[in-house]
């Protein structure tokens, strides 16, 4: 017996996941807290202030400029408030209160907003404001702004006294010299008792948000463990140790939290690879012959804009479409 079958056709995407971009930012807020707590228990209440002041502040410019040009008030979905929380843990604790409402405002306004809001902006707000405030306040950024944790001591990261124990010693130095320049431990650098942004320090912390995340499916492996990888591949290439490599700066946690953006790395699994790889090729390169101690921000900002490019290429073939513009 024949039946009519009726099949209703719609326009994609046909299919749906229950996940909400609130519910992906929750997931990410979880997966941050261990890195706050230790920042906080590491440098303070200075370094709470800071973030206090980072998610308040991004979280009132995204609601006065939506409100102020009579757009949907998109505050619900949490996304100003990882980015306030991420741009805080990538700064100092010592940072001054206007510094940190400016690179709220550089982030959410400039980044974010001017861009058309959350999905539209092509690179990552927090640490596009990260790298204006390296620029322009290079002083309150880095060097003398780090404090050792514990104290209230001002003190070089572990990447200058690792380079200036190398210099000492390619220098033929007296024993007096040498003593003078002690790198850390790798017990320090996991723990976190050394000086560096609020968010950097304590690789532990960093390790146990990456667990979360990779249990709840936010993100994948891809991007932080290729990006890690080729880091420390290339660091060995160019004859550094890729052990304390990653448990000094900010690769791990930019590899965690800033590279597996959703908006700015690439759609596809290679795609994400190609981008991390290269990130991690970058960081590597500015680390053993740029001016600048650290690369994290640069390198992930240059991927960044290469993302479209990547995604151009890596993308697969539509189905239905001739060869020539597929």
């Amino acid at each position: 017996m024949e039946t009519n079958k009726r099949f209703a056709v719609s326009a994609a995407p046909h299919i749906f996941a229950k996940d909400t971009t609130a519910m992906l930012m929750m997931d990410v807020i979880a997966a941050l807290m261990p890195t706050v707590a230790a920042g906080i228990w590491l440098f303070g209440w200075s370094a709470a202030r800071v973030i206090l002041i980072c998610v308040t502040s991004c979280v009132g410019f995204e609601f006065l400029w939506q409100a102020i040009f009579r757009k949907t008030i998109t505050i619900n979905d949490l996304s100003a408030v990882v980015t306030g929380i991420i741009l805080a843990l990538n700064m100092p604790s010592t940072a001054p209160w206007w510094m940190i409402i400016i690179g709220s405002a550089v982030a959410i306004v400039l980044v974010k907003q001017l861009f058309g809001g959350i999905g539209d902006n092509f690179v990552n707000p927090a640490i596009s404001a990260r790298a204006v405030l390296v620029a322009s306040w290079p002083a309150l950024m880095s060097g003398a702004a780090f404090v050792t944790p514990f104290d209230a001591v001002s003190g070089a990261t572990p990447i200058v006294l690792f380079r200036q124990a190398a210099e000492a010693m390619a220098g033929a130095p007296s024993v007096a010299a040498a003593v003078a320049v002690v790198p850390p431990s790798l017990l320090d650098l996991f723990i976190g008792r050394i000086p560096g942004c609020i968010g950097e320090v304590s690789k532990i912390a960093i390790l146990l948000g990456l667990t979360y995340l990779l249990i709840r499916k936010t993100i994948t492996w891809h991007i932080p463990m290729t990006m890690i990888a080729s880091f420390m591949g290339f660091t060995m290439l160019f004859g550094g140790d890729p052990l304390q490599g990653v448990l000094m700066g900010s690769i791990l946690f930019g590899a965690v939290f800033m590279a597996t953006d959703y908006v700015t790395c690439p759609m596809t699994r290679i795609g994400q690879m190609i981008f991390a790889a290269g990130a991690g090729l970058l960081i590597a390169l500015i680390r053993a012959y740029g001016g600048y101690p650290e690369g994290t921000t640069f390198a992930i900002l240059i991927m960044n804009l290469l993302t479209p490019l990547i995604d151009r290429v890596t993308r697969g073939r539509i189905y239905g479409e001739v060869k020539a513009r597929a």
